[in-house]
């Protein structure tokens, strides 16, 4: 049973194409910045991240926007035609943005440099997909009260014809992240439906027309793990992808769940790998065609230089913007001022996705006030903050906003850090999915308070991201020197 992903952590809505032996990878990103994380691997189980692909205002404004944290960029498709890389997505932030329509941007390399996007004005809704026909016309599919098909201009975006119901789906709910693609003498639309939650799944539908008319897999959904007990849950948000060898693979959406019931996923959506049989031309999933090892996750960053690895993210604005090279040392970022301290919503958070059930994270703040924060939202977040030598535990769920614990004259050269600890299942009606552990490093790590790691879980906080571990300033500027984040092994 393959229970393990290939992108651990906060990576949904997966799109993937294949150019030579390469493949490329990339998922929705929503309200953090740079948007649209983009992967390279050769044998589809280790992938490298190559960069953002957007990764400067002009592509993605950054603002908060009408959902909080589910704002912004929602189930893009990346695709290689002609020479180049196109992908497209939707920034779901404002109103006007939507009106935009869908966005369009296109590279050379992969790794960017991408172009400033055009809009697909006339096209209102998310999960937008880009194909070609044999003669070169190019088709725009994507969600709006079912799947919607326009053929556009995807240089310009503009829309070439009217846009046209494709399919309704096979009646589950919520029909959306349609891909097309071609096989022999036929066009396959995959669809997910039943909603990113306990009923999602896959279901395909197929034409001799990349027009349609579209007729469902008689045996949809062909993946789905609802009302099941398999470790994976939510499975669904399919693309496909022909390998060099001729066979096929499937990357989709999935969680992990643990605790009691009704059990929670605190990591967000994550990326799997099935493969893909074929019988009598309809695509059958394999989960286990693939052995799919657990990914080392673990890194130290000293911002040797003061480049950001393209793994740092931050909520609603861009982290060049607020680091800069200290020139007190060889490496370290100066964080400009972020939060006051009676603020609740994240300024200048520097942060990077959690990745694993366990895990440890420490940073060396040297110099200013700074806190070390485990976030979901600005309604669902916990830290561990310096304020000179007096270290606090804060936890914010709702309309609560609590010190859990304090320890005082600490050493301001004393890292702070968060665990991350698994929980064995014991079957107690009362199981978390974790426990979030909260304070420093002086020779060992010094625990200051424990919290039930639900609290900062999908369930609870709602919308469609996960856990990051961030740093951020308060009050004034700050010097982080060194972060590091380890992955440690599961108890259960």
């Amino acid at each position: 049973m393959n229970v393990h992903p290939i992108l651990p952590g906060f990576f949904p809505d997966p799109s993937i194409c294949r150019v030579g032996n390469d493949h490329y990878l990339i998922a929705s990103s929503f309200e953090y910045f740079p948007g649209v994380p983009i992967f390279h691997s050769r044998d589809l189980t280790a992938w490298e991240q190559i960069g953002n692909v957007l990764d400067r205002p002009s592509q993605l404004p950054v603002a908060t926007g009408l959902d909080g944290a589910s704002t912004g960029i929602y189930a893009p498709t990346l695709r290689h035609h002609d020479g180049s890389f196109w992908m497209i997505t939707t920034n779901r932030t404002t109103m006007d943005e939507l009106r935009k329509g869908h966005l369009i941007v296109r590279a050379e390399d992969p790794s960017g440099p991408w172009s400033d996007p055009v809009h697909t004005t006339g096209a209102i809704g998310i999960d937008p997909d880009l194909a070609w026909d044999d003669d070169g016309t190019c088709y725009m599919t994507w969600s709006m009260l079912g799947i919607m098909q326009a053929p556009i201009d995807p240089v310009t975006g503009k829309l070439l014809g009217e846009p046209r119901k494709l399919w309704d789906g096979t009646g589950l709910a919520h029909p959306e992240g349609p891909h097309l693609f071609r096989r022999g003498a036929w066009w396959y639309l995959v669809i997910a439906e039943g909603g990113t939650g306990p009923g999602h799944g896959v279901t395909v539908a197929r034409s001799r027309s990349i027009t349609g008319p579209f007729e469902a897999h008689p045996a949809n959904p062909i993946l789905s793990h609802r009302s099941t007990d398999h470790p994976v849950q939510n499975t669904g948000h399919a693309d496909l992808v022909e390998l060099a060898d001729g066979r096929w693979a499937m990357v989709h959406l999935g969680v992990r769940p643990r605790g009691a019931h009704p059990k929670w996923h605190v990591n967000g959506r994550e990326t799997f790998l099935t493969g893909i049989a074929w019988a009598d031309d309809w695509p059958v999933v394999d989960e286990d065609a693939f052995g799919v090892p657990a990914q080392d996750t673990s890194f130290t960053d000293d911002f040797i230089g003061g480049a950001l690895h393209p793994r740092w993210i931050s909520p609603g604005t861009d982290p060049r913007g607020f680091t800069t090279p200290s020139e007190a040392a060889p490496g370290g970022l100066v964080l400009r001022a972020g939060r006051a301290h009676d603020e609740r919503e994240a300024r200048h958070l520097l942060a990077v996705r959690a990745r694993d059930e366990a895990w440890q994270a420490t940073a060396a703040l040297p110099a200013g006030d700074a806190a070390l924060v485990v976030r979901v939202d600005d309604a669902h977040w916990a830290a561990v903050e310096r304020r000179g030598t007096t270290i606090s535990v804060r936890m914010v769920v709702g309309p609560l906003d609590r010190i859990l614990a304090t320890a005082e004259d600490v050493p301001a050269d004393r890292p702070l850090a968060v665990r991350c600890a698994a929980v064995p299942a014991d079957f107690g009606l009362r199981t978390a999915p974790d426990r979030l552990q909260l304070g420093y490093a002086d020779g060992g790590f010094r625990p200051l308070a424990d919290v039930d790691g639900r609290y900062l879980s999908t369930e609870v906080a709602g919308g469609f991201t996960g856990r990051v571990i961030g740093v951020e300033a308060l009050d004034g500027d700050a010097v982080l020197t060194r972060f590091t984040y380890q992955a440690e092994p599961t108890t259960d």
